[in-house]
Protein backbone atom coordinates (compact mmCIF):
# COMPACT_ATOMS: atom_id res chain seq x y z
CA UNK A 1 0.00 0.00 0.00
CA UNK A 2 2.95 2.32 0.69
CA UNK A 3 6.21 0.37 0.16
CA UNK A 4 8.63 3.32 0.25
CA UNK A 5 8.54 5.66 3.24
CA UNK A 6 10.66 8.30 1.48
CA UNK A 7 13.79 8.61 -0.62
CA UNK A 8 16.97 10.07 0.84
CA UNK A 9 17.59 13.43 -0.91
CA UNK A 10 20.62 13.51 -3.16
CA UNK A 11 21.07 9.74 -3.14
CA UNK A 12 17.64 8.69 -4.40
CA UNK A 13 17.96 5.78 -1.97
CA UNK A 14 14.55 4.47 -0.85
CA UNK A 15 13.86 4.02 2.84
CA UNK A 16 11.41 1.15 2.69
CA UNK A 17 8.44 1.09 5.01
CA UNK A 18 8.83 -2.61 5.72
CA UNK A 19 12.40 -2.27 6.96
CA UNK A 20 11.59 0.84 8.99
CA UNK A 21 8.66 -0.83 10.78
CA UNK A 22 10.59 -4.05 11.43
CA UNK A 23 13.40 -1.99 12.96
CA UNK A 24 10.91 0.00 15.08
CA UNK A 25 9.27 -3.23 16.22
CA UNK A 26 12.60 -4.73 17.28
CA UNK A 27 13.72 -1.59 19.13
CA UNK A 28 10.38 -1.18 20.90
CA UNK A 29 10.36 -4.86 21.86
CA UNK A 30 13.86 -4.58 23.35
CA UNK A 31 12.81 -1.51 25.35
CA UNK A 32 9.77 -3.34 26.77
CA UNK A 33 11.95 -6.38 27.52
CA UNK A 34 14.18 -4.29 29.77
CA UNK A 35 11.15 -3.12 31.75
CA UNK A 36 9.80 -6.65 32.09
CA UNK A 37 13.15 -7.96 33.29
CA UNK A 38 13.25 -5.20 35.89
CA UNK A 39 9.84 -6.31 37.13
CA UNK A 40 9.95 -10.08 36.75
CA UNK A 41 13.69 -10.82 36.64
CA UNK A 42 15.61 -12.67 39.33
CA UNK A 43 17.86 -9.63 39.70
CA UNK A 44 15.81 -6.43 39.19
CA UNK A 45 18.92 -4.30 38.75
CA UNK A 46 21.25 -6.65 36.92
CA UNK A 47 18.84 -8.48 34.62
CA UNK A 48 17.92 -5.42 32.50
CA UNK A 49 21.61 -4.82 31.88
CA UNK A 50 22.15 -8.47 30.99
CA UNK A 51 19.10 -8.30 28.77
CA UNK A 52 20.56 -5.37 26.82
CA UNK A 53 23.65 -7.49 26.14
CA UNK A 54 21.59 -10.52 25.11
CA UNK A 55 19.43 -8.31 22.89
CA UNK A 56 22.20 -8.03 20.32
CA UNK A 57 22.26 -11.81 19.94
CA UNK A 58 18.49 -11.87 19.74
CA UNK A 59 18.41 -9.32 16.92
CA UNK A 60 21.09 -11.19 14.98
CA UNK A 61 19.26 -14.48 15.48
CA UNK A 62 15.90 -13.06 14.43
CA UNK A 63 17.24 -11.44 11.27
CA UNK A 64 19.48 -14.34 10.25
CA UNK A 65 16.82 -16.97 10.91
CA UNK A 66 14.02 -15.02 9.24
CA UNK A 67 16.11 -14.24 6.18
CA UNK A 68 17.57 -17.72 5.73
CA UNK A 69 14.10 -19.28 5.98
CA UNK A 70 12.84 -16.90 3.30
CA UNK A 71 15.84 -17.53 1.05
CA UNK A 72 15.39 -21.28 1.46
CA UNK A 73 11.70 -21.13 0.53
CA UNK A 74 12.26 -18.92 -2.51
CA UNK A 75 15.22 -20.88 -3.90
CA UNK A 76 13.31 -24.12 -3.40
CA UNK A 77 10.36 -22.67 -5.37
CA UNK A 78 12.71 -21.64 -8.18
CA UNK A 79 14.46 -25.00 -8.38
CA UNK A 80 11.17 -26.90 -8.22
CA UNK A 81 9.62 -24.79 -11.00
CA UNK A 82 11.67 -26.57 -13.66
CA UNK A 83 12.10 -23.53 -15.92
CA UNK A 84 13.30 -24.07 -19.47
CA UNK A 85 16.26 -22.30 -21.09
CA UNK A 86 14.11 -19.53 -22.55
CA UNK A 87 12.55 -18.72 -19.18
CA UNK A 88 15.96 -18.64 -17.49
CA UNK A 89 17.25 -16.38 -20.25
CA UNK A 90 14.23 -14.14 -19.67
CA UNK A 91 15.07 -13.84 -15.97
CA UNK A 92 18.69 -13.11 -16.90
CA UNK A 93 17.50 -10.21 -19.05
CA UNK A 94 18.57 -11.72 -22.34
CA UNK A 95 16.59 -10.50 -25.35
CA UNK A 96 16.21 -13.85 -27.09
CA UNK A 97 14.59 -15.28 -23.97
CA UNK A 98 12.04 -12.45 -23.96
CA UNK A 99 10.97 -12.92 -27.57
CA UNK A 100 10.67 -16.71 -27.32
CA UNK A 101 8.27 -16.77 -24.37
CA UNK A 102 4.50 -16.79 -24.25
CA UNK A 103 2.89 -14.41 -21.72
CA UNK A 104 1.97 -17.40 -19.53
CA UNK A 105 5.54 -18.73 -19.51
CA UNK A 106 6.91 -15.27 -18.73
CA UNK A 107 4.51 -14.88 -15.79
CA UNK A 108 5.50 -18.32 -14.46
CA UNK A 109 9.13 -17.24 -14.57
CA UNK A 110 8.41 -13.95 -12.80
CA UNK A 111 6.75 -15.76 -9.91
CA UNK A 112 9.99 -17.52 -9.01
CA UNK A 113 12.32 -14.67 -9.97
CA UNK A 114 13.28 -14.00 -6.35
CA UNK A 115 14.80 -17.45 -5.93
CA UNK A 116 16.58 -17.04 -9.27
CA UNK A 117 18.08 -13.75 -8.10
CA UNK A 118 19.32 -15.27 -4.85
CA UNK A 119 21.13 -18.06 -6.69
CA UNK A 120 22.61 -15.86 -9.42
CA UNK A 121 23.35 -12.80 -7.28
CA UNK A 122 23.92 -13.94 -3.67
CA UNK A 123 24.54 -10.34 -2.60
CA UNK A 124 20.78 -9.81 -2.73
CA UNK A 125 20.42 -12.16 0.23
CA UNK A 126 21.76 -9.33 2.38
CA UNK A 127 19.17 -6.77 1.22
CA UNK A 128 16.70 -7.48 4.02
CA UNK A 129 15.32 -3.92 3.98
CA UNK A 130 13.63 -4.77 0.68
CA UNK A 131 11.43 -7.33 2.44
CA UNK A 132 11.64 -11.08 2.70
CA UNK A 133 11.62 -12.21 6.33
CA UNK A 134 9.76 -15.30 7.57
CA UNK A 135 8.45 -15.08 11.12
CA UNK A 136 8.98 -18.74 11.95
CA UNK A 137 12.60 -18.51 10.84
CA UNK A 138 13.03 -15.45 13.04
CA UNK A 139 11.43 -17.30 15.96
CA UNK A 140 13.80 -20.24 15.66
CA UNK A 141 16.85 -18.04 15.13
CA UNK A 142 15.90 -15.76 18.02
CA UNK A 143 15.46 -18.67 20.42
CA UNK A 144 18.78 -20.29 19.50
CA UNK A 145 20.84 -17.10 19.53
CA UNK A 146 18.99 -15.79 22.58
CA UNK A 147 19.70 -18.98 24.52
CA UNK A 148 23.38 -18.66 23.68
CA UNK A 149 23.41 -15.00 24.73
CA UNK A 150 21.55 -15.72 27.98
CA UNK A 151 24.06 -18.36 29.00
CA UNK A 152 26.96 -16.13 27.95
CA UNK A 153 25.84 -13.17 30.08
CA UNK A 154 24.22 -14.99 33.00
CA UNK A 155 20.56 -14.26 32.30
CA UNK A 156 18.18 -17.02 33.41
CA UNK A 157 17.27 -18.69 30.07
CA UNK A 158 13.70 -19.65 31.04
CA UNK A 159 12.83 -16.26 32.47
CA UNK A 160 14.41 -14.68 29.41
CA UNK A 161 12.33 -16.97 27.19
CA UNK A 162 9.06 -16.00 28.89
CA UNK A 163 9.68 -12.27 28.82
CA UNK A 164 11.57 -12.19 25.52
CA UNK A 165 8.93 -14.10 23.56
CA UNK A 166 6.25 -11.75 24.86
CA UNK A 167 8.27 -8.77 23.63
CA UNK A 168 8.82 -10.54 20.31
CA UNK A 169 5.08 -10.56 19.71
CA UNK A 170 4.89 -6.90 20.69
CA UNK A 171 7.45 -6.13 18.00
CA UNK A 172 5.60 -8.35 15.53
CA UNK A 173 2.57 -6.06 15.73
CA UNK A 174 4.53 -3.34 13.93
CA UNK A 175 6.35 -5.77 11.65
CA UNK A 176 3.10 -7.10 10.22
CA UNK A 177 1.95 -3.56 9.48
CA UNK A 178 5.09 -3.36 7.34
CA UNK A 179 3.92 -6.48 5.48
CA UNK A 180 0.66 -4.73 4.63
CA UNK A 181 2.36 -1.57 3.40
CA UNK A 182 4.83 -3.44 1.18
CA UNK A 183 2.14 -5.78 -0.18
CA UNK A 184 3.54 -8.99 1.31
CA UNK A 185 1.71 -11.90 2.97
CA UNK A 186 -1.58 -10.95 1.34
CA UNK A 187 -4.76 -13.01 1.46
CA UNK A 188 -6.61 -14.81 -1.31
CA UNK A 189 -9.35 -13.23 -3.41
CA UNK A 190 -12.55 -13.15 -1.38
CA UNK A 191 -15.84 -14.73 -2.54
CA UNK A 192 -18.26 -12.31 -4.18
CA UNK A 193 -20.50 -12.33 -1.10
CA UNK A 194 -17.72 -10.60 0.90
CA UNK A 195 -16.58 -8.08 -1.70
CA UNK A 196 -18.69 -5.31 -0.22
CA UNK A 197 -17.43 -5.79 3.34
CA UNK A 198 -16.63 -2.66 5.32
CA UNK A 199 -13.30 -1.01 4.37
CA UNK A 200 -13.17 2.30 6.25
CA UNK A 201 -9.71 3.45 5.08
CA UNK A 202 -9.52 4.59 1.43
CA UNK A 203 -6.15 5.43 -0.11
CA UNK A 204 -5.37 7.72 -3.08
CA UNK A 205 -3.75 4.81 -4.97
CA UNK A 206 -7.05 2.93 -5.15
CA UNK A 207 -6.33 0.70 -2.17
CA UNK A 208 -8.72 0.18 0.72
CA UNK A 209 -8.17 -1.35 4.15
CA UNK A 210 -10.80 -2.85 6.45
CA UNK A 211 -10.99 -5.30 9.34
CA UNK A 212 -11.92 -8.24 7.11
CA UNK A 213 -10.77 -7.38 3.61
CA UNK A 214 -8.49 -5.06 1.66
CA UNK A 215 -8.62 -3.79 -1.90
CA UNK A 216 -5.34 -3.91 -3.85
CA UNK A 217 -4.23 -0.58 -5.39
CA UNK A 218 -4.83 0.12 -9.07
CA UNK A 219 -2.76 -1.41 -11.86
CA UNK A 220 -1.42 2.02 -12.79
CA UNK A 221 -0.11 2.53 -9.26
CA UNK A 222 1.41 -0.97 -9.07
CA UNK A 223 3.18 -0.39 -12.38
CA UNK A 224 4.62 2.88 -11.09
CA UNK A 225 5.65 1.33 -7.75
CA UNK A 226 7.58 -1.87 -8.48
CA UNK A 227 8.66 -2.05 -4.82
CA UNK A 228 5.16 -3.29 -3.96
CA UNK A 229 4.92 -7.08 -3.75
CA UNK A 230 1.28 -7.34 -4.83
CA UNK A 231 0.95 -9.32 -8.05
CA UNK A 232 -0.22 -7.10 -10.91
CA UNK A 233 -3.07 -9.46 -11.77
CA UNK A 234 -4.55 -8.66 -8.34
CA UNK A 235 -4.87 -4.94 -9.08
CA UNK A 236 -8.21 -3.60 -7.85
CA UNK A 237 -9.31 -6.95 -6.43
CA UNK A 238 -10.59 -7.55 -2.90
CA UNK A 239 -8.48 -9.87 -0.71
CA UNK A 240 -8.74 -11.21 2.80
CA UNK A 241 -6.94 -8.83 5.19
CA UNK A 242 -4.44 -11.41 6.46
CA UNK A 243 -1.72 -8.85 7.27
CA UNK A 244 -3.92 -6.86 9.71
CA UNK A 245 -5.17 -10.17 11.11
CA UNK A 246 -1.61 -11.19 11.94
CA UNK A 247 -0.95 -7.87 13.65
CA UNK A 248 -4.11 -8.28 15.72
CA UNK A 249 -3.13 -11.87 16.46
CA UNK A 250 0.26 -10.72 17.76
CA UNK A 251 -1.49 -8.10 19.92
CA UNK A 252 -3.84 -10.71 21.38
CA UNK A 253 -0.97 -13.09 22.17
CA UNK A 254 0.99 -10.26 23.80
CA UNK A 255 -1.98 -9.35 26.01
CA UNK A 256 -2.48 -12.98 27.02
CA UNK A 257 1.27 -13.27 27.62
CA UNK A 258 1.12 -10.34 30.05
CA UNK A 259 -1.57 -12.13 32.06
CA UNK A 260 0.28 -15.46 32.04
CA UNK A 261 3.49 -13.72 33.09
CA UNK A 262 1.79 -11.88 35.93
CA UNK A 263 0.33 -15.08 37.40
CA UNK A 264 3.24 -17.33 36.42
CA UNK A 265 4.01 -20.26 38.71
CA UNK A 266 6.56 -22.08 36.55
CA UNK A 267 9.26 -20.70 34.29
CA UNK A 268 8.64 -21.55 30.66
CA UNK A 269 4.86 -22.01 30.94
CA UNK A 270 3.95 -18.54 29.59
CA UNK A 271 6.28 -19.09 26.63
CA UNK A 272 4.76 -22.52 25.97
CA UNK A 273 1.23 -21.11 26.00
CA UNK A 274 2.20 -18.31 23.61
CA UNK A 275 3.75 -20.82 21.21
CA UNK A 276 0.60 -22.96 21.25
CA UNK A 277 -1.65 -19.94 20.74
CA UNK A 278 0.42 -18.60 17.88
CA UNK A 279 0.61 -21.97 16.14
CA UNK A 280 -3.18 -22.41 16.20
CA UNK A 281 -3.91 -18.88 15.02
CA UNK A 282 -1.21 -18.88 12.35
CA UNK A 283 -2.42 -22.24 10.97
CA UNK A 284 -5.93 -20.79 10.72
CA UNK A 285 -4.89 -17.52 9.07
CA UNK A 286 -2.83 -19.46 6.52
CA UNK A 287 -6.08 -20.93 5.16
CA UNK A 288 -6.96 -17.46 3.89
CA UNK A 289 -3.52 -16.62 2.49
CA UNK A 290 -3.19 -16.16 -1.25
CA UNK A 291 0.45 -15.51 -2.11
CA UNK A 292 2.34 -18.09 -4.11
CA UNK A 293 4.44 -19.57 -1.30
CA UNK A 294 1.38 -20.75 0.65
CA UNK A 295 0.58 -24.16 -0.85
CA UNK A 296 3.61 -26.30 -1.52
CA UNK A 297 2.88 -29.61 0.21
CA UNK A 298 0.43 -32.44 -0.41
CA UNK A 299 -0.85 -31.02 -3.65
CA UNK A 300 -1.10 -27.48 -2.30
CA UNK A 301 -3.28 -28.44 0.67
CA UNK A 302 -0.82 -27.25 3.31
CA UNK A 303 1.68 -24.41 3.29
CA UNK A 304 5.16 -24.55 4.76
CA UNK A 305 4.02 -22.29 7.60
CA UNK A 306 1.15 -24.66 8.42
CA UNK A 307 3.54 -27.59 8.65
CA UNK A 308 5.81 -25.57 10.92
CA UNK A 309 2.74 -24.58 12.96
CA UNK A 310 2.04 -28.24 13.66
CA UNK A 311 5.60 -28.70 14.94
CA UNK A 312 5.43 -25.53 17.04
CA UNK A 313 2.07 -26.57 18.50
CA UNK A 314 3.41 -29.98 19.51
CA UNK A 315 6.58 -28.41 20.92
CA UNK A 316 4.56 -25.89 22.91
CA UNK A 317 2.38 -28.60 24.43
CA UNK A 318 5.42 -30.71 25.29
CA UNK A 319 7.11 -27.68 26.88
CA UNK A 320 3.96 -26.81 28.84
CA UNK A 321 3.71 -30.29 30.35
CA UNK A 322 7.42 -30.47 31.08
CA UNK A 323 7.71 -27.06 32.71
CA UNK A 324 4.62 -27.62 34.85
CA UNK A 325 6.59 -30.33 36.64
CA UNK A 326 9.37 -27.96 37.68
CA UNK A 327 9.45 -26.21 41.07
CA UNK A 328 7.20 -23.18 41.41
CA UNK A 329 8.78 -19.75 41.14
CA UNK A 330 8.39 -16.86 43.50
CA UNK A 331 5.88 -14.49 41.95
CA UNK A 332 7.17 -10.93 41.68
CA UNK A 333 5.66 -7.70 40.43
Amino acid sequence: MHPVLFRIPGLDFPLRTFGALVACGILFGIWVWGRLLARYGNDPRGDPQRGSQVALWLVVGILVGARLFYVGVETTRYLAAGLNKEQIAFLNGEEHGTTALTPEAAEAARRVSVGHDFLHDPFKILLIWQGGLVMYGGLIGGILFGLYGARKYGLDPWNGFDTGLLCGFIGLILGRVGCLLVGDDYGSVVPSAWEQSWRPLHLPNGGEIGPLTIRVPSLEWLSQNPESLFDHDLAGKVLWATQPWMSLNALLIALCGCIWLKYRRHYGVPAALMLVQYAVCRFTIEIFRGDEVRGVWFGGKLSTSQLVSVVVFASGLWLFVRRRRTPAVVVRG
